[in-house]
């Protein structure tokens, strides 16, 4: 099991962590601060670094799977095939003594940069959600652009949303991250805007992202969601809609990008 940390932290830039296994899904530690991919947010790269200071690079972050393909609580970091290949059959060593092994400590440090901005799009996604109150059959956050493609018919105006995602975010409007048991989402059903992915359910805690204030009247966007986000949408910055598509005759695909 691996303890995420950025749940309660996203910006957390790195952790003293100890390698619990080397597998070929990627290197499993007992806390991190990468994000695994899921939730259409893109897994974090960055470094890990051994006691002696030499860095492994880091290009992607899954959660691990079983043999059935279901999830595990284990969060894999992969470098690239053949370190990952050298590390599993004992090559990749530094004056005779291995890069990594069980048991060791390392330090966990993403790619700041990188992650900051999926943060600021992924926050940003959930404004668009406000605009179009429509539910979303698809998502992709990364650090260079974000799309999400809603259930509808009826067409968009670029410019206009646009406009609404600089208004909110010039009202410089703050996130709580909070959490709903399973019953109350079963109560409120309409709390989920993704068609295509669910919340895990049977922990007893889901988490919540909200925008806005705490009053009801100041509510913006309330949603469960595992992601990474801004602590207030000023901190997003100038994002505007780069594209609109007809995907099919029942989804508009909005794709988001950072102003020139």
């Amino acid at each position: 099991m691996t303890t995420d940390l950025f749940r309660q932290d996203a910006y957390l830039t790195e952790c003293t962590a100890t390698v619990t296994a080397i597998t070929p899904q990627g290197i499993v530690l007992d806390r991190t601060v990468f994000y695994p991919l899921g939730g259409g947010q893109a897994g974090d790269a960055g470094v890990l670094v051994n006691a002696q200071g030499h860095e492994l690079p880091i290009i992607d972050t899954r959660k691990g799977k079983t043999e059935d393909g279901s999830f595990t609580a284990a969060i894999c970091h992969l470098p690239a095939p053949e370190q990952l290949a050298a590390l599993l059959d004992g090559t990749a060593t530094v004056s005779d003594a291995p890069l990594l092994a069980v048991g060791d400590t390392v330090t966990a440090r993403i790619d700041w940069a990188r992650r900051h901005r999926m943060m600021r799009f992924h926050t940003c996604s959930h404004l668009l959600c406000h605009l179009v109150p429509q539910l979303v059959n698809g998502c992709s956050i990364t650090p260079d652009y974000a799309r999400l493609d809603f259930n509808m018919t009826d067409p968009l105006d670029k410019d206009a949303l646009s406009a609404g995602i600089a208004r909110l975010v010039a009202a410089a409007l703050p996130l709580h991250v909070g959490s709903i048991t399973d019953a109350e989402l079963d109560a409120n059903p309409a709390l989920v805007k993704s068609m295509s992915v669910q919340p895990p359910r049977g922990s007893g805690s889901i988490r919540t992202i909200r925008i806005g204030g705490l009053a009801e009247d100041a509510l913006i966007d309330l949603q469960p969601c595992g992601g990474t986000h801004v602590a207030n949408t000023r901190e997003i910055g100038a994002v505007v809609v780069t594209k609109i598509e007809k995907k099919s005759a029942t989804t508009r695909r909005v794709v988001l990008g950072f102003a020139a």
